[in-house]
C-alpha cells in the first residue's frame, strides 16, 4: 500500500494448517513486534449467538471473555512480573476508525459485542451454546481471540478485530458446517479487502489511544531470554 508498510500474518500458517489450539500465539505476535508493528487489525470468522445478527453481518467486539484451557497468556513468565489492565481490551482508537469505514461499505455492521474465546477445534453442544448465551451475555465465539488480544496489549501493540458472522451455532436452525464457514469467509473475502483498503490510509501515525501507556519493555534486565519463550 502506496505510504504504509503492511504485514500480514496468517495465525492457521499457509493453507490454513494450524487449529486453534496450536497456533504460536506468542511467537506470532513478537514476529510483529519486532517487525515494528504498532496496530493490529485482525480478521476472523466467528459464530453469533444474537437473534439480529445475520450470517455475512460485520460485527466489532468491544469485550471478551475468556473460555480456554492452558494457553500460554503472557509474555512474562519471570521473573519479571506483569499484571496487564484489560478493563478495555480492544483499542477504541481503531474501533472508531473500522466503524466509521464499515458503513461505508456495504457491511451490516454491529458496533459493539462480547465474543466469548473457546479452546476448539470442535464446535459447541447445544448446552454449551445455551450457557454462553443466557448465562454468560456472550454475542460472539471465536477460537482464536484470546490471547492474541491480551498479547498484543502486553507489548503495547493496539488490537483491533473484524468479526464476520459465518454461522449461527446450534442455537440456530442448523448445527455449524467447517466447510459452510469457509464458505462464507470466501465470500466476503472481497468486502473485507475493501474495508482494509480504505481503513489503512486513515490510520493516525500516532497514536491516539492508551494502549501502549503503562507497559514495562519486555526483559527489562536482558535480551538474552527472547528464545526461552517460544
Amino acid at each position: 500500500m502506496v505510504g504504509r508498510r503492511v504485514a500480514f500474518l496468517p495465525r492457521h500458517g499457509v493453507s490454513h494448517r494450524i487449529p486453534p489450539h496450536r497456533i504460536p500465539y506468542r511467537a506470532n505476535i513478537w514476529a510483529l513486534k519486532k517487525l515494528g508493528v504498532k496496530r493490529i487489525v485482525a480478521v476472523s470468522a466467528m459464530g453469533g449467538l444474537r437473534p439480529e445478527y445475520e450470517i455475512g453481518d460485520l460485527v466489532l467486539p468491544d469485550q471478551f471473555i475468556d473460555w480456554t484451557r492452558g494457553r500460554p497468556s503472557t509474555f512474562y513468565d519471570g521473573p519479571v512480573v506483569i499484571h496487564t489492565s484489560l478493563a478495555d481490551p480492544f483499542c477504541p482508537e481503531l474501533r472508531g476508525l473500522l466503524l466509521e469505514t464499515a458503513r461505508e461499505t456495504d457491511f451490516q455492521v454491529h458496533g459493539q459485542g462480547t465474543c466469548l474465546s473457546f479452546e476448539g477445534p470442535r464446535f459447541s453442544t447445544r448446552a454449551e451454546s445455551r450457557v454462553f448465551r443466557e448465562v454468560l451475555g456472550a454475542d460472539l465465539l471465536s477460537m482464536t481471540l484470546v490471547p492474541e488480544v491480551a498479547l498484543t496489549r502486553e507489548l503495547g501493540i493496539c488490537y483491533a478485530t473484524c468479526s464476520v458472522v459465518t454461522d449461527l451455532d446450534v442455537w440456530g436452525k442448523e448445527a455449524v458446517q467447517a466447510n459452510e464457514v469457509t464458505r462464507v469467509m470466501e465470500e466476503n473475502g472481497p468486502r473485507l479487502a475493501k474495508l482494509l483498503l480504505r481503513v489503512i490510509p486513515r490510520i493516525p501515525e500516532t497514536q491516539g489511544c492508551t494502549c501502549g501507556r503503562g507497559t514495562r519493555p519486555l526483559f527489562s534486565h536482558t535480551e538474552k531470554h527472547d528464545s526461552s519463550l517460544f
